[in-house]
């Protein structure tokens, strides 16, 4: 049921056809040259969910199709311009496919100049990862999960950088 939520949601976004979810290739954590970081959802978790580092770390999970998605980039980016210095790090975790990095997911990036950390989470058995990041969360895009000292906070909702801001005071204070 949980897949089932997952592709109706990522059918409703889209704004052209991809390939099934199944097509999707698992891998570990690769860097290619002039692309951006591909994470099996271990890898991701290792990286960024489980550190005390003092950091607090916003995880966006987003994709290029999904508008809602696109439509509050501006508030995460925003959001990482004005407490990077405070140590908030700002991670958009791509959900698009991985044949359309060179062609869908760098073009965006670099047309819309994102500063934010982009990774992309390529990792076919969502049904097992995303009751890892909230049970809460239904699959649905965008999502957000904030950490700080090991305390997660999850959002299943857009966001206004207003919105964002007030959560970030609220978990850092």
């Amino acid at each position: 049921m949980l897949l089932f939520s997952i592709i109706l949601v990522a059918w409703s976004c889209k704004e052209k056809t991809e390939p099934a979810i199944s097509e999707a290739i698992e891998k570990p954590i690769i860097e290619e040259p002039s692309s951006i970081p591909i994470y099996d959802f271990e890898s991701l978790e290792d990286g960024y969910f489980n550190k005390e580092d003092g950091s607090t770390y916003v995880i966006n999970f987003w994709a290029t199709w999904c508008k809602p998605c696109v439509k509050e980039l501006p508030a995460f980016e925003k959001l990482n311009e004005n407490y990077k210095e405070q140590g908030i790090k700002v991670v958009l975790v791509s959900l698009d496919f991985p044949e359309k990095i060179k062609t869908g997911v760098v073009p965006f990036i670099e047309k819309h100049q994102l500063q934010s950390e982009v990774v992309l989470l390529d990792d076919p058995d969502a049904n097992t990862w995303i009751p890892k990041v909230s049970e809460a969360w239904s699959g649905a895009i965008p999502a957000t999960l904030i950490i700080k000292d090991g305390k997660k906070v999850f959002f299943e909702k857009s966001f206004t950088y207003e919105e964002l801001e007030t959560e970030i005071k609220a978990i850092t204070n």
